[in-house]
């Protein structure tokens, strides 16, 4: 519905189609510390380091699905949105901003549902895992069996830890 009159005060257009919970991103800023930004599109996982600025938020580090499969050691052919493609995603990022001097950070999910076991907190697994600070309960993880990739198939299981340590070499 559109505001219309003397009194009457539109809303951002980022928050009126949906994109952007203004109070929650206040929350995070509020903290100083970067954001890690997790979003699950169609086809894969991107994971972000974000600072911010009053000119805009800067990206200090990025890794995605794609950079799975070019990079690391991650099988052609499989998912890269997958809970165990997440995890190595969320691990990456986290070598590559201790690399860029950053060892702490804030989850960012944006407005992806916060259940327990899901993606975005396989990808913070990874993270976490990595050695990068962020703020979390264990209880929101996914299980090791879904992180290795066992409720997929034997192929993924080792995978996971070929690409952990193909990232770890090239970090």
């Amino acid at each position: 519905m559109m505001a219309h009159g003397r009194r009457q005060r539109r809303r951002y257009k980022r928050r009126s189609i949906g994109v952007t919970d203004y109070h929650r991103r206040l929350k995070l800023l509020r903290n100083g510390a970067p954001r890690a930004v997790v979003r699950v599109t169609n086809t894969q996982v991107i994971c972000q380091l974000v600072s911010y600025s009053a000119d805009g938020d800067m990206v200090v580090t990025a890794a995605d699905g794609r950079g799975l499969l070019g990079k690391y050691a991650w099988p052609k052919g499989t998912s890269t949105k997958s809970v165990p493609a997440a995890y190595c995603t969320g691990y990456a990022l986290a070598k590559q901003a201790q690399k860029a001097g950053h060892d702490e950070a804030v989850l960012d999910i944006g407005l992806a549902a916060s259940t327990p076991g899901n993606r975005v907190f396989a990808a913070l697994k990874g993270m976490v895992d990595a050695g990068l600070e962020v703020p979390h309960s264990d209880d929101i993880f996914p299980s090791e069996e879904r992180i290795n990739g066992a409720h997929i198939n034997d192929k993924i299981a080792g995978a996971v830890q070929k690409t952990k340590n193909a990232i770890e070499e090239a970090n």
